[in-house]
């Protein structure tokens, strides 16, 4: 499962939820509550599942609403999203020198892995940006259009975030030809993958949401895999 996949499911959980809890309510019509004129209560009850070991509980609608857990975005949801759009866009830009200056066919075709990944992986935080904006108008996806550099973004500082490259590192990179174009490519590339699992985590300490724990989640399980692959052909 991709991360666009995995945001898909995650944004899509709730209405699954919801339409099976009601195929379920359906199921009670016949043996509905009755009222104090002996009429059917026509509220269908919600069946609840229960942790294992435990039986399922019947709950009234309104019950069944508060009890829905609530996963609304907070500020780690915001921060991780906005900051891993744009440490993407970083490593697009890294991995399009590849094709030109590596000499390592293993090096091309993992920049091309981690490019066929990424891309799609924006469009889906995009997306969700778009269905949860930040509080106040503040964000958003960044005006850099996938240039990849540690400015843009409203103002926010992105060589603070872990394992961004500098501009000096970055022109170093554009300028490497051959073996040495494929050590730091490697190098660099790994220290910014080690960032991302830094954020991923914290976003799974501090977010709110499902969707951006899948993302994250995601991330750490990608982005390990490939640490593992890049010191290898170090």
């Amino acid at each position: 499962m991709d991360m666009a996949k995995g945001l898909l499911r995650g944004l899509a959980g709730a209405a699954v939820v919801s339409a099976t809890l009601l195929a379920l309510a359906g199921c009670q019509d016949d043996d509905g509550k009755t009222g104090a004129n002996g009429a059917k209560d026509s509220r269908n009850p919600v069946i609840a599942p229960g942790k294992p070991g435990e039986r399922a509980r019947t709950l009234s609608p309104e019950q069944a609403a508060r009890e829905r857990p609530d996963d609304t975005p907070n500020a780690a949801d915001q921060t991780y999203v906005r900051g891993m759009i744009e440490h993407h866009r970083q490593a697009l830009t890294m991995s399009a020198l590849a094709p030109d200056r590596a000499s390592a066919e293993a090096v091309k075709g993992l920049a091309e892995r981690i490019a066929a990944a990424q891309k799609p992986e924006i469009g889906a935080m995009e997306r969700w940006l778009a269905r949860y904006p930040a509080p106040g108008g503040a964000g958003g996806s960044g005006s850099t259009g996938g240039s990849g550099g540690t400015g843009g973004m409203g103002g926010h500082d992105h060589g603070a975030m872990p394992g961004m490259a500098t501009e000096q590192q970055l022109k170093e990179l554009a300028d490497a030809r051959g073996t040495d174009f494929d050590r730091l490519f490697l190098k660099l590339m790994t220290a910014h993958h080690e960032g991302a699992l830094k954020m991923a985590g914290q976003a799974l300490a501090g977010g709110n949401n499902v969707a951006v724990e899948e993302m994250a989640t995601e991330v750490v399980a990608t982005q390990t895999a490939e640490i593992h692959r890049m010191r290898a052909l170090g």
